[in-house]
């Protein structure tokens, strides 16, 4: 199968100043890009020749860090996205329990709400889901997945009572009588409550990971993440992989404290892709949600007295799960939204190179990233530079929670957040996320933050962090590729380089920085095979 792509902007990631006319592609592979004359002389007689009509070409997106097993899960829960009090919790929940007809001897699952953005301003309890039933388990996820609320038949299928304590880096909320509320926060405390309703949830896994694909392809994304994974989650995608039901790249990262039993039973994945599947890495959570103020800060939240937020482990667990991965030679992930996490993360990986200095460049080679950096400091973004550290920056944080933050951090911490400028700074290779199915993966949207900075109320939010717009798309192509070691296969338009495409209505580096989030992904394309194009009939991957 061969292409040829021409009359149109062409932006090859290389350098922006880069403006070839042609672009060449071959059997999944670039071939080649410059001149239309020379592209036309190499093109072989079966070439489809793809006026661009003026639109634009570039590298696809790459995700550097999301949730696609978690995103295709969601496909079969409830949406609380739009609710804005909780009487309309209520009628989203119940208009969705009776379309799907869900009586007794089943459970309900709803994701989306944000306490944030509710006119109670606070957490619904137990006795706001019992209105929809309290015979039926419910459970509904907080949108940044660091928090859930459980009725009262889920906490009494799941045996959390009064008595049950308080787990190490989590905590149930409480009634003055000390009962449980509904209300639970972080993993260390949901895990019970989330594989009790997922293992009872009826789903087509196979179905639902399709529909997760075709969310990433609207959006121009051909390489994805599953940053933190479990055994049985492996195995779940494996089963997809070896049916041939993967037509996007997806990097799975599993967590550390579970990682050994599932690279030793699937080694295949971890030399890199099998049926578009490989093992990244691993994954480590050390702390919570900014916007929920569990995230693990330095200096205490506004408002909240000495309150700091709290660790979700231990330095002596991070310190081994570190020295592990750099002996299994693995990459590992680490989730810091609050400075004092982000200060753990580096303190092992700064103790343990201190140690043997020697192992310094071998940490380099493995390019630890530290996933989300909503709080991180540039005294730690320079220490992050002597590790190779990469920063992957959540920096939509900016719109859609920037307002939260200058309220929960104040003017000068909460102008702060999402520092790209400073990684730019400090010669660091940042990249960014959205997190999915934290909020969607529109890489356009996100580089339109980058550039602008602006809140949802339309306050600027720490303006000498933006950056330019060329600057904020390696961020979602080059620079992510960087981040799998995959730079020489991905991330720009060069020949011998995956044919991994897309087209633009529009040229980010042309348009009014305030309206690149209104651009369109036209096409998206995965090693020669176009497996989006906008208008189409959706059908099967």
């Amino acid at each position: 199968m061969h292409k040829l792509y021409y009359n149109g902007d062409i932006i090859t990631m290389r350098k922006e100043e880069d403006a070839p006319e042609a672009v060449l592609v071959s059997q999944g592979r670039i071939a080649f890009v410059g001149e239309f004359k020379e592209a036309e002389r190499l093109c072989p007689p079966e070439t489809e020749r793809v006026d661009l009509q003026g639109k634009t070409l570039m590298p696809s997106f790459i995700d550097a860090h999301g949730h696609i097993t978690m995103l295709a899960q969601y496909t079969a829960f409830a949406n609380l996205g739009k609710c804005t009090d909780f009487r309309q919790v209520v009628e989203t929940l119940s208009a969705y329990r009776q379309e799907k007809d869900i009586q007794e001897g089943s459970v309900l699952m709803a994701y989306g709400y944000d306490h944030n953005f509710l006119a109670e301003q606070e957490h619904p309890t137990k006795a706001v889901l019992d209105q929809v039933s309290d015979r039926i388990p419910i459970c509904i996820l907080h949108t940044s997945g660091h928090m859930c609320v459980a009725n009262s038949a889920l906490l009494q299928a799941c045996g959390i009572t009064r008595d049950t304590p308080d787990p190490e880096g989590g905590k149930f909320g409480r009634e003055e009588n000390g009962e449980p509320n509904g209300y639970i926060e972080e993993v260390a405390a949901m895990t019970k409550v989330l594989l009790y309703m997922f293992s009872n949830v009826k789903s087509d896994f196979q179905k639902q990971m399709e529909l997760a694909q075709k969310t990433y392809l609207k959006y121009g994304i051909t390489t994805v993440q599953d940053g933190a994974v479990n055994p049985s989650a492996f195995q779940k995608l494996a089963e997809v992989a070896e049916k041939g039901g993967f037509c996007l790249d997806v990097a799975a990262y599993l967590l550390a404290d579970e990682a050994k039993e599932t690279v030793e039973k699937y080694p295949a994945y971890e030399k890199g892709y099998c049926n578009h599947l490989k093992i990244g890495g691993e994954k480590i959570i050390l702390d919570g949600s900014p916007q929920g103020r569990s995230a693990w800060l330095s200096e205490p939240y506004e408002g909240e007295g000495a309150y700091r937020g709290y660790p979700a482990c231990t330095d002596e667990q991070v310190r081994q799960w570190v020295e592990a991965s750099i002996e299994a030679g693995h990459q590992l992930l680490a989730h810091c939204n609050g400075d004092a996490a982000s200060q753990q993360y580096l303190d092992a990986f700064s103790q343990a190179v201190s140690d043997a200095p020697e192992k310094l460049e071998r940490v380099r080679e493995l390019r630890p990233v530290m996933i989300h950096c909503q709080t991180v400091r540039e005294d730690q973004m320079e220490e992050m530079a002597r590790l190779g550290m990469i920063p992957s920056i959540f920096v939509a944080h900016t719109w859609y929670w920037g307002d939260v933050h200058l309220k929960n951090l104040g003017p000068v911490r909460g102008s702060h957040i999402s520092p790209v400028k400073w990684a730019l700074k400090h010669g660091l290779i940042y990249n960014f996320h959205q997190d999915p199915p934290v909020v969607e993966p529109d890489m356009l949207h996100t580089v339109w933050c980058a550039v602008n900075r602006i809140t949802r109320s339309g306050q600027p939010i720490g303006q000498e962090q933006c950056v330019s717009v060329f600057e904020a798309l390696k961020g979602v192509t080059i620079h992510g590729a960087y981040a799998y070691h995959e730079e020489d296969q991905k991330g720009t338009i060069e020949a011998g380089k995956l044919a991994d495409l897309v087209i633009l209505d529009k040229n980010p580096l042309k348009t009014d920085k305030m309206r690149i989030r209104d651009i369109q992904v036209l096409e998206t394309v995965k090693e020669g095979k176009t497996l989006y194009r906008n208008g189409e009939k959706e059908g099967t991957l």
